[in-house]
């Protein structure tokens, strides 16, 4: 069988999975798959503080899956390649028919 990625190519994309399979980070992924928000919007949509949602973009910023831009005084987060939400559509399609 011939090695279809690298060590390093298997690594980052089991990094990338680990990081959306957090539920919080997987309901933000699914909040932003309709577009751009801001970090107050994603904290308002999904029901917790500042804090604990910043510390989960990092993570999911960290691992290239988010996308983000400040303007003035808030910061808002897109998803870095709309793969992913087809993606999670297919998961979602799976799993939760």
């Amino acid at each position: 069988m011939d090695k279809l990625w690298s060590d390093k190519e298997i690594e980052q994309t089991a990094y990338r999975f680990k990081a959306v399979a957090h539920p919080l980070r997987l309901a933000i992924v699914c909040l932003l798959a309709d577009g751009e928000r801001s970090v107050g919007d994603i904290c308002e949509a999904v029901g917790t503080t500042q804090p604990n949602i910043t510390q989960h973009l990092i993570v999911l910023h960290n691992q290239k899956l988010l996308k983000s831009r400040k303007e003035i005084n808030r910061v808002y987060y897109a998803i870095n390649d709309r793969r992913l939400t087809e993606i999670i559509g297919m998961l979602q399609g799976i799993y939760c028919p």
